[in-house]
């Protein structure tokens, strides 16, 4: 697509934002309509205040003008507060629905997008990207309108004393437009690379941040210094880059103005123009002249203001426009039975990739245990991704009681759904409300607590000073491993769905630990269908069969006893875990 069509499409998108506030920003329009009205009229005047007040020496004038000027400047203020307050009004609106509208379409992306994009990126859209929408887009419009107002009334003024000198300014208008053109293209490239640069560095920062027990320990802080250091200076130069685009931009049209200027006072010194014009008119002139240089070289320097919001506005319609996990069923149920299916399941992350899974069939019985077991990449854990549909088949079908898992409703079928995975993820809220997050409708504390009885996080709960109520920081910073599984299986126990995927759920436990959650999970499978991946296979003797995958195929299937006797891969597989005592 063309970029300046593009560019047009992004401002006329940009606008819809402020159609439901367009009563505050026609208020702040005639603001700044009238904040430029009343300096052009002020300067109106000097003619006046010159050859009647000084030159004809009438103290009536001067009184008057004595009087006038503190009415003007109260009247100046007041369209300086309505103009800056309702543009700023407008402006915060527009940021704050977008920035929820990006909020609320970033938890409805499909894990795919989540997956290619870093979240130091993403978060940097939403925080500083949005943001700059609001401040350049603002200030941009407050300059365009009130110093654009201004010098149609300079003009005004200037045409109504000379219209001959003041065609001599309207002669460098081409010339303008043409510079200002050339650095558009320049300062909506540089602003682009801003975006970016700035994403980079939430990135750098946030990996710092996350990863801050690894970067001490292993000493890497010279390391992730020098990187912060690399992408932090390709902000700084590309700051630089704008700043000096913009400073030569207006250097050279004000250079361009000062020669029609200095034009204009050599006309001026011809005798038949002299005469033409009093001292008053001269004077009024002369300084509308001086002042149109000012305004523009704000309406230069806009024009980075304005890009910046454009560029910003387009990186953030680039995400509000990826398409939402996709959605189109319409099946509908209360409870499932818990029958699943795979059909000559197929699946690949990447085109470059391996398959994850190739030709994989099986089916489990409502409230039987399926156990995956296999090495690692072996596609344990896809069969987890496909089943909830955070990505979906490429070949085959997945079937939930009879009906394809595509033709249910995204939220209904994920209700059927707990799932308990090794890498555990807490909000920053109290351990009560991290139980309660998952359970469907209201629950009591009651509830709650007989769910964290159940998976024994009462066991260290009891001994903090909040109890359930305790705040568990970021992601469970102030948890132990084991400690957040339990609170992660507590939420699963509390949702109460018809089917279990266990992925790791034991693998941060210690013993003990482990063997009272292997108590809770027994209550907690018993008449649910379970599938459970595990790396310890003394927690999967009892399921009902075991599945041993290989490079995304079966490669052998059935219960525990049958496959030690078969004496295949799980029998080695449990040899090597259990050659101590076996």
């Amino acid at each position: 697509m063309d970029l300046e069509l593009q560019r047009k499409q992004t401002l006329r998108r940009l606008m819809k934002y402020i159609k439901p506030y367009r009563g505050a920003f026609i208020l702040s329009i005639i603001g700044m309509i009238g904040y430029a009205a009343v300096d052009s009229f002020f300067l109106s005047q000097i003619q006046t205040l010159i050859d009647d007040g000084l030159t004809d020496q009438n103290s009536r004038i001067l009184m008057i003008g004595a009087l006038f000027v503190p009415v003007i400047f109260i009247v100046r203020g007041i369209f300086n507060f309505v103009s800056s307050y309702f543009l700023s009004w407008v402006g915060f609106k527009v940021v704050t629905r977008l920035r929820q509208q990006l909020f609320e379409h970033m938890m409805q992306l499909p894990v795919s997008f989540h997956d290619q994009h870093s979240t130091g990126d993403l978060i940097s859209k939403i925080t500083y990207t949005t943001q700059q929408i609001a401040e350049a887009s603002s200030r941009a419009i407050l300059i365009l309108i009130r110093e654009g107002a201004f010098v149609i009334g300079l003009l005004t003024i200037m045409f109504y004393h000379s219209w001959q000198l003041s065609l001599v300014f309207l002669i460098v208008g081409p010339l303008v437009a043409k510079v200002v053109a050339v650095v558009s293209k320049r300062f909506r490239q540089v602003s682009n690379r801003i975006q970016t640069a700035m994403g980079n560095v939430t990135t750098t920062a946030e990996q710092m941040l996350n990863g801050h027990k690894v970067v001490v320990m292993y000493e890497g802080q010279e390391r992730e210094a020098d990187s912060f250091k690399e992408v932090n200076n390709v902000t700084r130069n590309q700051n630089m880059k704008l700043v000096i685009a913009r400073t030569l931009s207006t250097s050279v049209i004000q250079f361009i103005a000062s020669l029609s200027l200095a034009m204009v006072l050599f006309i001026l010194s011809f005798p038949d123009m002299l005469e033409e014009l009093s001292g008053g008119a001269f004077a009024a002139l002369l300084a509308a002249m001086m002042m149109l240089l000012r305004p523009l070289k704000q309406l230069t320097n806009v024009n980075s203001d304005f890009q910046r919001g454009i560029a910003a506005a387009q990186s953030v319609f680039e995400v509000l426009d990826e398409r939402p996990e996709i959605d189109q069923g319409e099946h509908r149920i209360g409870r499932a039975k818990g029958r699943i299916e795979f059909e000559n399941v197929s699946f690949t992350y990447n085109e470059t990739d391996a398959p994850a899974l190739h030709e994989v069939s099986f089916s489990v019985e409502p409230g039987k245990i399926l156990a995956l077991v296999g090495r690692s990449g072996s596609g344990k854990s896809t069969i987890s991704n496909l089943l909830t549909r955070f990505y979906d088949v490429e070949c085959g079908k997945i079937l939930l009681d009879g009906v394809d898992i595509k033709d249910y409703e995204l939220k209904c079928l994920r209700r059927q759904l707990a799932v308990v995975s090794q890498h555990v993820t807490l909000f920053n809220e109290s351990i009560a409300n991290n139980i309660a997050y998952g359970a469907m409708g209201s629950v009591t504390p009651e509830q709650i607590k007989a769910a964290a009885e159940q998976a024994y996080v009462t066991e260290f709960t009891d001994d903090l000073p909040n109890g359930l109520d305790t705040t568990v920081g970021e992601n469970g910073v102030m948890l132990s491993g084991g400690q957040r599984q339990r609170i992660a299986i507590a939420r699963a126990l509390l949702r109460d769905a018809p089917i279990l995927i266990l992925d790791e759920a034991t693998s941060a436990l210690d013993t003990e630990s482990e063997r009272h959650i292997q108590n809770a999970l027994s209550a907690l499978q018993r008449d649910r269908t379970s599938i459970v991946i595990a790396h310890r296979l003394s927690t999967i003797e009892n399921a009902d069969e075991i599945l041993v995958l290989e490079d995304g195929s079966i490669l052998e299937r059935g219960s525990h006893q049958e496959l030690l006797e078969s004496e295949g891969a799980y029998y080695q597989l449990y040899n090597l875990q259990f050659s101590g005592s076996h």
